[in-house]
């Protein structure tokens, strides 16, 4: 009849539920739902000392009777109701799990009865392993403890199969009489359970070889642990597990995170010395989250200072609040426009008052920069050329950017404007944390892990930036100095790119960055959402983010960068630092940037020209002019808005050299036209073989004058490369149709030839 369809013996059982960190430390184990701890174990996970010291303690006939044994219920019948010794019951093994299983009262003789054929039927329809195993599984512990697995868990912080021989008769015993046996108070184990514990150790020294020193362990005290004993560790992050499992029905009786108990220890230690140095400024109150980029798992998540702390609503988890983010967008506005060539690293910004429309927005500080380079800007939070920036962004903007993100309870865009991107919405931190390692992880957004049998999928990683875009917007970040740090400073040799935010009313003070493979998150406030000066990112959220990362970084002396690969599509330009164009022989202070060719918007330096001057008058040289008869100044011509911005910023320019009098001649000053392209040919098809595209190329190449070193290309207004003005340049074009192939030598000549390209299959 055991091969007669029948229920599981654990289909009635009601689970508690185990939390691992990643390294199997238990940080919480739940009660059933009837307030009842249990834990399923199947028998091969039992240790063979529990097993025997069972069936040598309750039932030695236990794989030969049929669910009940005769003499045995005899003797104790005798023994308890005749001779009036000592009460002794005379239940097998498989009569005790018919009585838990079907919860049934055996002190009278009708109970008895049933039992026994209760206990005939379990044998009926199970093997006896299978019947061993439910007996351990429902068998009675102390206090509110069943079955081994919780049991084993609470008293000694072991799974069953780990238990000493010590332990393991311990436990062997105490289902005889589990209300007795054990001091609830101090968790000794009490004379009744020591005496009949070392009986069955006597019974045991017969059947099995045992050394002195397990001899002598059985004369010592033993305590066992109690549940109030239990950890209730990372309760935030463990209470969104829970929450999670119950909304999917998905009930597991053991679920091992993602959390590393090491680093949540570090995290909420650094917290609460935090929280008690600044106290006196109103500081009551931080969440912090790290993220291995590497694998999504969560690592730490602290979503208070003090789950237990009422005054600040410490159960509110502050990962999973929506809170204004404040400038820690600012970096995204700046990838979207290095995806969408608007900018370069370099490109120069106005940091001026600005209308936009009926928003005007300002500087945290009130202030303005003037010119200003899209690194600096993003460096030093400031809030004009961010909004100029996002007014220019689409397909996506930055609206449809976070919402292609997955961030929730977005109102339309019209809702926010372009005050979002100064913190006019609300993120949650894991939200934040998910977008910063986007940026790690080469421009893929891919989902948090709470869970190390959670795994994700390529379709649920997406695509939201590309990989120069994410390294540059990295690389800028880097360059942000930590809190007190001089530029003299000694960097550390773990790159860390951060940024700050801090929300409107001064209610969130923001911290987020990458720093070797980790993402780490930290949020200073209140929940109530009561502002404070102190709340700013700078004072109050960069301190505790630093504090965690050094002493991370102390704790894992071998803590090292991932290897990652250099995006394929980038490489490093020579710019004119003044308008972070491309540099000229005349420019006067010379830098480098990082370019995306065929998208990254940038031209020949035109503020640094040649001016003749004549060596008599002193004045510009009027064209036609002798050569000897002039000498070159180099002069500056900026735009009149440029220079009214650096007359405000206190950077007076001096104004270039007039040329009225040669207008006033009937002369007029240009650069003479002294570059022409040699090749390609005007208006001719040029033909490519689709399968040579990476050896094809059309030579490029331009006459010019003997003192020009240098000639730019570009195709469309898209920059291919410089070459010497000697050699051509190598173009391979990757897409058919026509192009405007331009020449621009280093002072400023230019001509351009359009063409056609042609690619055959």
């Amino acid at each position: 009849m055991r091969f007669i369809p029948h229920e599981h013996l654990s289909h009635k059982f009601l689970l508690s539920t185990a939390l691992y960190d990643k390294n199997n430390e238990l940080l919480r184990l739940t009660l059933a739902n009837d307030e009842r701890y249990r834990l399923w174990t199947p028998l091969n996970e039992i240790s063979s000392t529990l097993i025997d010291g069972v069936l040598l303690y309750e039932d030695q006939w236990f794989y030969y009777h049929v669910g009940f044994n005769p003499l045995s219920l005899i003797r104790g019948g005798w023994k308890s109701y005749v001779s009036n010794t000592s009460r002794q019951g005379g239940s097998t093994i498989t009569m005790q799990l018919a009585r838990m299983y079907w919860k049934l009262n055996t002190r009278t003789i009708h109970g008895k009865i049933v039992q026994i054929l209760r206990a005939i039927q379990l044998e009926l329809f199970y093997s006896k392993d299978a019947i061993l195993e439910a007996y351990f599984n429902y068998a009675p512990y102390g206090r509110n403890i069943e079955s081994i697995g919780a049991a084993s868990l609470i008293y000694f912080n072991k799974i069953p199969r780990q238990l000493t021989l010590q332990e393991a008769l311990t436990l062997a015993v105490l289902p005889q009489s589990p209300a007795y046996r054990i001091d609830k108070s101090s968790g000794v184990v009490e004379k009744g359970l020591e005496k009949a514990r070392n009986r069955l150790f006597e019974l045991w020294q017969t059947k099995h070889p045992t050394n002195t020193f397990d001899a002598a362990l059985f004369k010592l005290p033993l305590v066992l642990k109690q549940p109030e004993d239990l950890p209730f560790l990372a309760p935030h992050f463990t209470n969104y597990l829970l929450q999670d499992h119950k909304q999917k029905a998905n009930h597991q009786q053991t679920i091992i995170t993602t959390l590393d108990l090491n680093l949540q220890e570090l995290i909420e230690n650094q917290i609460t010395r935090y929280i008690e140095r600044n106290a006196i400024k109103g500081i009551h109150n931080a969440s912090a989250l790290l993220v291995d980029t590497r694998t999504m798992h969560i690592t730490a998540l602290v979503g208070s200072a003090n789950y237990h702390n009422v005054s600040i609503q410490g159960q509110v988890d502050g990962t999973r609040s929506k809170r204004s983010p404040g400038s820690t967008l600012k970096p995204f506005i700046y990838a979207l426009g290095f995806d969408q060539g608007l900018i370069h690293p370099m490109s120069i910004l106005k940091d001026v008052p600005t209308a936009f429309g009926s928003y005007v927005p300002e500087n945290f500080d009130l202030q303005f920069k003037g010119p200003i380079t899209v690194t600096d800007a993003l460096i030093y939070s400031r809030n004009i050329p961010a909004v100029t920036i996002a007014s220019k962004l689409q397909q996506p903007s930055l609206y449809q950017f976070l919402r292609q993100s997955g961030i929730g309870q977005m109102a339309n865009e019209g809702h926010y404007g372009l005050a979002l991107s100064l913190g006019g919405g609300e993120v949650t931190m894991q939200e934040l944390a998910q977008l910063y390692a986007m940026l790690a992880n080469e421009g893929l957004l891919k989902p948090l892990i709470g869970e190390m049998a959670q795994t994700t999928t390529p379709h649920q990683n997406l695509r939201l930036l590309s990989p120069e875009a994410s390294f540059m917007t990295l690389d800028m970040l880097s360059q942000n100095l930590r809190p007190n740090q001089s530029l003299s400073e000694k960097k550390s040799n773990i790159a860390i790119q951060w940024k700050t935010g801090t929300s409107w009313g001064f209610r969130d003070a923001w911290s987020v960055g990458v720093f070797g493979p980790y993402v780490l998150a930290v949020w200073v406030g209140n929940f109530n959402g009561k502002g404070n000066q102190a709340f700013t990112g700078h004072e109050a959220a960069a301190p505790l983010f630093f504090n965690i990362i050094d002493n991370i970084l102390a704790q894992y002396p071998n803590f090292q960068e991932p290897k990652k690969a250099f995006p394929s599509n980038l490489i490093k330009v020579d710019i004119c630092l003044a308008s972070g164009n491309l540099v000229t022989q005349w420019c006067q202070q010379k830098g480098t940037t990082w370019f995306i060719p065929g998208k990254t918007p940038i031209h020949v330096d035109t503020i640094f020209r040649p001016v003749p001057i004549d060596i008599k008058s002193g004045k510009v040289a009027c064209p036609p002019y002798e050569k000897e008869a002039v000498r070159i100044e180099v002069a500056e011509f900026w735009s009149s808005d440029l220079l009214s911005l650096f007359n405000q910023a206190g950077i007076p320019k001096k104004a270039p050299p007039s040329t009225e009098h040669c207008t006033k001649n009937n002369t007029t000053y240009v650069n003479e036209e002294n570059i022409h392209i040699v090749s390609p040919t005007e208006n001719v098809t040029y033909t490519l073989n689709r399968s040579k595209l990476s050896t094809q190329f059309i030579a490029l190449s331009a006459t010019v004058n003997a003192d020009i070193k240098t000639v730019y290309w570009f195709a469309n207004d898209a920059y291919l490369g410089k070459s010497p003005a000697t050699k051509p340049f190598e173009w391979h074009p990757k897409q058919k149709g026509y192009y405007t192939v331009r020449a621009i030598d280093d002072q400023g000549n230019a001509e351009q030839k359009r063409i056609k390209v042609a690619i055959l299959h």
